[in-house]
Formats: C-alpha cells, sequence, structure tokens
C-alpha cells in the first residue's frame, strides 16, 4: 500500500495485452506507472547517454541523437552481464521517477491504486513491493502473432526471448488473479472491472 492505496501489479507473455490491461484499469482511475516510458524518459538523461556512448561507441545514437532502444536490445540480449551493467545504470533513475508519480497520486482522490505495467516485474523483484499482481493470459499462436504484425518480430523471437525471462507458469501461479486476454475487448473490460472491484474491496479469488 502506498498511500493507502494498493499497488497492482501487473505480468504475463510477451504480447499478452499487459498494455491494453493497465490502459483499461487506467480508465476505472488508477495511476498507470509504465516502465518503458520510464526508460524512455531515462535515456534523454544526459548522464545515461554519456555512459552509454562510452560503453558501446556512438552507434548507440539514432540519427537524431538519441539512444537507439534496437541497438541497445542488441548490446544485452545474449549477455547477462550487459544487461545487470545497464539495469544498475537505468533502475536508480526509474525508481526515482516512479516514487515522484506515486507520491503525486497518493494526494489525488480520484486515483484508487497504482498499477504497475512492467515488463520484467518478477525479474526485477518488484513483484515484492505489490499488493497483488494480476497475470494476463493469451494464447502463444495468438501472441506470437501480435508481436509479428505489431512489432516486427521474426517468427520464433517471442519464444528466443521468453526463454530468458522467468517461466509463465511460474508467474501465472505466483499472481493473484487472472485476465484472459482473448479477441472479445468488453470482456476483456468487464474482468478487469471486476478484478479491481474485488481487490479495492480486499476480496480474494483463487488463481484458475
Amino acid at each position: 500500500m502506498h498511500g493507502h492505496k494498493p499497488i497492482i501489479g501487473i505480468a504475463g507473455g510477451i504480447g499478452s495485452g499487459k498494455t491494453l490491461v493497465a490502459s483499461l484499469l487506467r480508465e476505472e482511475g488508477c495511476c498507470v506507472i509504465s516502465s518503458d516510458d520510464q526508460v524512455k524518459q531515462a535515456y534523454k538523461d544526459p548522464s545515461i547517454k554519456q555512459a552509454l556512448q562510452k560503453w558501446w561507441g556512438k552507434l548507440v545514437l539514432d540519427p537524431n541523437g538519441e539512444i537507439d532502444r534496437g541497438v541497445v536490445a542488441r548490446k544485452i540480449f545474449n549477455s547477462p552481464s550487459e544487461r545487470q551493467r545497464l539495469e544498475n545504470l537505468i533502475h536508480p533513475v526509474i525508481n526515482k521517477m516512479r516514487e515522484r508519480l506515486m507520491q503525486q497520486a497518493a494526494i489525488d482522490p480520484k486515483i484508487v491504486a497504482y498499477v504497475w505495467d512492467t515488463p520484467l516485474l518478477f525479474e526485477t523483484g518488484l513483484k515484492a513491493h505489490c499488493d497483488v499482481v494480476i497475470f494476463v493470459e493469451g494464447p502463444l499462436a495468438v501472441r506470437n502473432a501480435r508481436v509479428m504484425e505489431n512489432r516486427g518480430w521474426a517468427d520464433g523471437e517471442l519464444e528466443k526471448r521468453e526463454n530468458l525471462q522467468m517461466p509463465l507458469d511460474k508467474k501465472r501461479a505466483a499472481s493473484d488473479y487472472i485476465v484472459a486476454n482473448t479477441a472479445d475487448a468488453e470482456d476483456v473490460r468487464r474482468q478487469v472491472r471486476e478484478v479491481l472491484s474485488r481487490i479495492l474491496t480486499g476480496a480474494t479469488r483463487p488463481t484458475q
């Protein structure tokens, strides 16, 4: 809890629709804190840009002089040590951003809860700071089609990346609620409203 408001973590596979669920929670009065947005902001920090250029050279910058996230992703994808070095650099900055947003939301009576939309909620240890976790579930074939269409990934890229993360079955088992992201947007909205209502009233429901 922060300011007497629950912290809700969002977990799930790549392409499962975590951001969709977070946006629906925002519509219901939650303060959504997106790690992806915060990373984009962190990459604009002059000290971080300078550090990344020192590590990886000027090729880490795009034609506009901003950090090229695609280059960063390739640098850390198969290198745990480089990934750890990057996380040690940007996580303190992101943590400060998150705390500022939560302090602002704490005094806003219209905000009912905080939502942490963080791709690696479990891997980064942020799950321990959440009151509850919602796991967003979607079939692999559907998720794969989404990332191929929306992100331009090659077939099999999704599974390759997920193999570097905590297994989905363990994330699911460690979560408090399940939202099935189907093709029916209204059904997802109904599930989100039901889950949020249970969280705010303190009710519990076994995961399926």
